[in-house]
């Protein structure tokens, strides 16, 4: 318990000691609320290629021996939708340095490993996580992200048969305390 108590001090109180290091972040006459760089992001498509399909975990890896190319688990991705948002609702001062973030993977086709591959853009779900993130300065970032189980959409929202693993997705659900260090510059 002592141990935990420590490092929540560290947590809460490294933030303060590096204010000191980095003034640029607070040093900015844009509003104070929603300032003109709130929202930070990217969208992006994969797409992945016939015999190398994305795996969300829902059915297991022999899904072809529960009936071939007819198996009823085949939640294996050929195309991939995601994205990142980063919302920074405070322009100036302290909490200019706070920031919330969520990060969504759409997952669509109808694959089975070893027996079945198709073009279809079948939906499968969606996984996603939250968090947020305080700047520490020096290009540290502390951050706090919570992953949810795999959502599943569509025909895919109920039991595949005997190959079906559940919805717990990759990694299935948890929390994650974390630091970010960003360093360099982006050439565009």
């Amino acid at each position: 318990m002592k141990r935990l108590l420590f490092w929540m001090l560290v947590c809460l109180i490294l933030p303060m000691a590096l204010q000191a290091e980095d003034v640029s972040i607070t040093d900015t006459t844009d509003r104070f609320f929603l300032p003109h760089d709130t929202f930070w992001g990217y969208a992006q498509f994969d797409l992945a290629p016939p015999h190398n399909e994305i795996d969300p975990n829902l059915c297991a890896s022999n899904a072809r021996q529960f009936g071939g190319v007819n198996a009823p688990c085949n939640a294996f991705a050929r195309y991939m939708l995601s994205g990142y948002l980063e919302i920074r609702p405070f322009g100036s001062g302290q909490l200019r340095r706070f920031m919330l973030f969520g990060e969504p993977s759409f997952l669509f086709g109808k694959n089975v490993p070893q027996s079945l591959y198709t073009w279809s853009f079948q939906p499968i779900g969606v996984e996603h996580s939250w968090g947020l993130g305080v700047y520490l300065g020096k290009g540290f970032e502390f951050r706090v992200t919570q992953h949810f189980l795999f959502d599943r959409v569509g025909s895919r929202d109920r039991n595949l048969g005997p190959a079906d693993l559940g919805n717990n997705g990759p990694w299935g659900r948890y929390n994650a305390i974390g630091v970010r260090k960003y360093w360099g510059t982006r050439r565009w």
